[in-house]
């Protein structure tokens, strides 16, 4: 692995940045406070080539490779610090590359050009009321009739339902195949037959999150995504893609909060003394920017990994990815959060304000703590049982 950047990858990566600074940072608040991303702001991602920018160009992307969609998610992190950004940017980059490998021709040439210009919404809709990450044991079914399917059942905790109502768009649905196994189909969420509920979250306000309710919905036959019967694999390998971008935008976060911390405590005197000469909060800095220096260079291995061992091709190197995802995504979000926590108490009592803006950040990273793209403990499961192997995994 090269670990130095190439000169196309850090000139992207330079222009992300001032993107952040020039049209992220400027709008996070207005996009906390108004609940959703100004459609300005997705037209200039979509004239940078950030939206669903892994896929092909024949269809509308860029074809970014995982590691150049790193870097971009990780300055998306970094621009809007309340995560919404971020949010938006890794569902389309994540399963946008999904579509574009299992999805039929006749879809990724309908959905995927709209969701590149920032015309249409794409998600993912796994989680069910009465479960999130025991994917197996879903209650969502789907019955082949004629030349598609009818859907029932019930999605929740599901991001974008406001955003593919206004803009257009859909989710790809995991389903229980009334015939066998799973099923994974693209679902517009104006079909008939669908309706929407928006819950009230405490963070990463500017996107939505809901519920998908399906009473006997139809699929086209031209929206099954990959082979019938196998859509739990296939949701997987999105979810292994959609964690490393995760990863990323909590790491651009990260450098984000300690860059504001340093700032202040260079500045910022007590005792006659800035408080960045006090090893109390010296030696935390340097700690926290450690663990930060750790986990992204493990998260731009990851991304190296995808690009060099294709999922779909090449299942030798399955363990050794899911290995490598499941401990970034375990550990970026915790340490994001560990990192504007501290910033926070080296602000004091200003920390705890939103002229500050570092509360931005602690309500947002907080979504990958509890569950948002797998939540810790599951994380943990994968590292058991690819470290200690299936008979240690405590379910069936």
């Amino acid at each position: 692995m090269e670990f130095r950047l190439s000169d196309e990858e850090e000139a992207f990566q330079s222009a992300v940045r001032k993107f952040g600074d020039k049209v992220l940072r400027p709008n996070e608040k207005k996009i906390d406070a108004e609940g959703r991303i100004p459609d300005e702001v997705l037209r200039a991602m979509a004239d940078l080539g950030l939206l669903a920018m892994p896929v092909p160009s024949e269809y509308g992307g860029i074809g970014a490779s995982a590691v150049l969609t790193e870097l971009a998610a990780e300055e998306v992190g970094r621009g809007d610090f309340s995560m919404a950004t971020a949010v938006f940017f890794l569902l389309e980059a994540g399963w946008g590359r999904l579509l574009a490998i299992h999805g039929t021709e006749e879809a990724k040439r309908e959905i995927l050009p709209p969701v590149c210009r920032g015309e249409a919404f794409l998600g993912i809709a796994t989680t069910e009321p009465s479960g999130g990450s025991d994917l197996a044991r879903m209650r969502t079914a789907s019955r082949k009739d004629g030349d598609g399917f009818r859907l029932t059942g019930e999605k929740a905790f599901v991001s974008g339902v406001e955003e593919a109502k206004r803009l257009g768009g859909g989710h790809l649905t995991l389903s229980r195949a009334a015939e066998g196994g799973f099923r994974f189909t693209y679902v517009p969420t104006r079909s008939e037959g669908i309706s929407t509920q928006r819950f009230e979250n405490a963070g990463r306000m500017g996107i939505s999150t809901g519920a998908l309710s399906y009473q006997d919905a139809r699929v086209p036959a031209k929206y099954l995504v990959g082979a019938d019967g196998r859509g739990l694999e296939i949701a997987t390998e999105g979810f292994t893609v959609a964690r490393t971008f995760v990863a990323a935008a909590c790491i651009g976060a990260a450098e984000r909060a300690l860059e504001t911390g340093m700032a202040y405590i260079r500045e910022r005197s007590a005792f006659g003394q800035p408080l960045g000469k006090f090893e109390g909060i010296q030696f935390e800095l340097v700690d926290l920017w450690t663990q930060v220096e750790a986990v992204k260079w493990q998260c731009r291995r990851a991304a190296w990994l995808l690009d060099t061992y294709p999922l779909r091709e090449d299942p030798t190197h399955r363990s050794e990815i899911a290995r490598t995802v499941a401990s970034v995504k375990l550990q970026a979000p915790q340490i994001a959060f560990e990192c504007v926590k501290r910033v926070m108490m080296w602000f004091g009592a200003a920390g705890y304000t939103k002229d500050v803006g570092l509360e931005l950040g602690f309500r947002g990273i907080m979504s990958y703590l509890v569950g948002a793209e797998g939540g810790l403990n599951i994380m943990r499961i994968i590292l058991g049982r690819e470290l200690l192997g299936k008979e240690f995994v405590p379910y069936k």
